[in-house]
């Protein structure tokens, strides 16, 4: 199955990109507009998301990516909001503004852009590559998900029966 790209915002006084660095993963909740609600839902363990500053900063900083799929926000009693967990997979080398997304012909139609009011958007794959490219920022080679070490099967001894 292929990997879809997001976009996930957050002010930086609230959960900056240094904190999801510091923590190693957390849950993405908080989020209360329906649109982005079903775009956690959609989101599958392995995608990427850009990591966006918004309100202050107003720049992608970082790649992270979905460790666990959707689950019930646990900040919420209400059952209609979901969480993901994400982990920060890379810093950009340098930011990308929202001034220089608006500037780039090839990001014209960017969720980022039409869906502006939207904390969790959909990213097009060759988006996500301009905007890595723009922050001069490659994947690591290592950007799969980490794998559960398989478990050792220990052959059960046989008994004697007397």
């Amino acid at each position: 199955m292929a990997r879809s790209y997001w976009l996930m915002k957050s002010e930086p006084f609230k959960y900056a990109w240094s904190e999801l660095v510091k923590d190693g993963k957390t849950y993405w909740d908080g989020v209360r507009n329906y649109e982005a609600r079903n775009n956690l839902a959609s989101m599958k363990v392995g995608d990427l998301a850009l990591y966006y500053h918004s309100n202050e900063g107003k720049e992608v900083v970082g790649v992270a990516r979905i460790v666990k799929e959707a689950y019930p926000d646990p900040t919420t009693q209400d059952e209609r909001w979901v969480v993901v967990d994400v982990e920060p997979v890379v810093a950009l080398e340098e930011p990308v503004g929202l001034a220089d997304i608006k500037a780039a012909p090839e990001l014209r139609d960017m969720a980022l852009i039409r869906r502006s009011r939207l904390s969790v958007v959909p990213v097009q794959p060759d988006e996500f590559r301009t905007v890595l490219r723009m922050g001069r920022t490659a994947l690591p080679r290592t950007s799969a998900p980490k794998k559960k070490p398989a478990r050792k099967k220990t052959a059960k001894k046989k008994v004697a029966r007397k």
